[in-house]
């Protein structure tokens, strides 16, 4: 294990970031589909895996190498539970918290240990990456499950996480339990490093920068890479002596107890800023699930002629392969595949918009129509179909 110093921070919330963009790049905008990419990522995580337990000492270009891996898997199951099952994000985040309990449960009761310090066996090294792929799947879910909540934009969802490991820290060094400081810190990485994403690659309309998820991957793919040769050479997180019998300073009980409470008050205070902010007037109460209006009918050719044919061909490829499925019977898979028509054109807005305003708009409610009715809680079909028929029949 490396030694946790600034580094290792900075490496993982870029690895975090890395999950959200590069996952959504390979399953949307490369088309390979949720299910497929979850599937291919299991497979690598499997493999990489493999190489990072037979190392026998910290090598950081595997070590990160198998963050970044369970990075995008971990987000890769959230997703397919949210989107591919309709699992509400409170239960996905209920779910994987006491799933991650479960797993600390039994480390500790094993090990009487969770210190990161302490990773000096199998077992622990197994319980380790364990409970990391489960703390990435559940700041996934827990992450969007704020955005849903408060309806913020990326930029400024950012600040929520931020400022909590801020809290944490401040905790850490007024006395709280480093083991317990530690794993709060590392669970609110993942939302930090998927607002980070979300900010830099969604497009401007929805409060981000722009930059697409595979310029975004590209980008934090190149500093991980650079973070990663940088400690090779420099060896600045590696623990140079690592002795069993020496013991850490004596914790202070007290005091742990002490900021416990403060730990009790900065969840109590989170809380409340999420009900007052879920409580406000924000576009997200319109959602990506409501539908837009329509104003004015336009002709296929009035539709798409202001716009490239090859991405209307894009759009209308997968809104065929979505009615496809469906008439296969198959309304899980025409869910999943209906989520990329959703990525593509929210990707291409800020290119799409202005070239006709009119059009997008008009395009966009229908598209807003399919989305609804492929993700009612109980779909009808003859819904479904109609919707998906209207834009077929607009695309051309």
């Amino acid at each position: 294990m490396p030694e946790v110093t600034i580094w290792f921070w900075i490496i993982k919330i870029l690895c975090t970031t890395v999950g959200e963009s590069f996952a959504d790049w390979i399953n949307m905008n490369l088309g390979v589909g949720l299910i497929n990419t979850a599937l291919i990522f299991t497979v690598v995580l499997a493999g990489v895996m493999a190489w990072q337990l037979g190392t026998k000492r910290y090598i950081p270009f595997v070590y990160w190498l198998t963050v970044v891996v369970v990075s995008v898997t971990g987000t890769l199951y959230t997703d397919i539970l949210t989107d591919s099952q309709g699992v509400p994000l409170a239960l996905s985040s209920s779910v994987f918290a006491g799933v991650l309990a479960v797993v600390f449960g039994i480390w500790y009761a094993r090990e009487r240990t969770l210190s990161v310090h302490s990773i000096t066996t199998r077992p622990r090294e197994l319980f380790y990456w364990l409970a990391v792929l489960v703390t990435f799947a559940l700041g996934t879910a827990t992450g969007d499950w704020t955005l849903d909540l408060t309806g913020w934009s990326p930029g400024v969802s950012v600040f929520l996480p931020l400022g909590l490991i801020v809290a944490i820290v401040l905790g850490w060094r007024l006395g709280a339990n480093a083991v317990l400081s530690f794993w709060l810190a590392y669970i609110l990485t993942r939302p930090l490093g998927a607002n980070l994403g979300d900010w830099l690659g969604s497009p401007g309309g929805d409060g981000g920068l722009g930059l697409g998820t595979a310029v975004t991957s590209v980008i934090f793919l190149a500093a991980i890479l650079a973070t990663v040769v940088y400690l090779t050479l420099s060896r600045s997180d590696v623990i140079e002596t690592q002795d069993p019998a020496d013991t850490p300073q004596a914790p202070n009980p007290a005091r742990e107890r002490v900021m416990l409470g403060y730990y009790a008050v900065v969840a109590v205070a989170t809380a409340a800023l999420l009900v007052w902010a879920h409580n406000q007037p924000h576009a997200a109460a319109a959602g990506d699930d409501a539908p837009a209006p329509v104003t004015t009918h336009l002709t296929p050719k009035q539709a798409t002629s202001p716009f490239p044919a090859t991405e209307i061909a894009k759009f209308r490829t997968i809104t065929a392969d979505t009615l496809a499925k469906l008439n296969s019977g198959d309304q899980r898979a025409a869910t999943t595949r209906v989520t990329d028509l959703e990525s593509a054109w929210d990707d291409d807005q800020p290119t799409l918009e202005p070239k006709s305003e009119k059009a997008w708009h008009f395009l966009d409610g229908e598209i807003d129509q399919v989305l609804t009715s492929l993700r009612a809680p109980n779909p009808d079909k003859a819904t479904e179909v109609k919707a998906l028929d209207t834009l077929l029949t607009s695309l051309g």
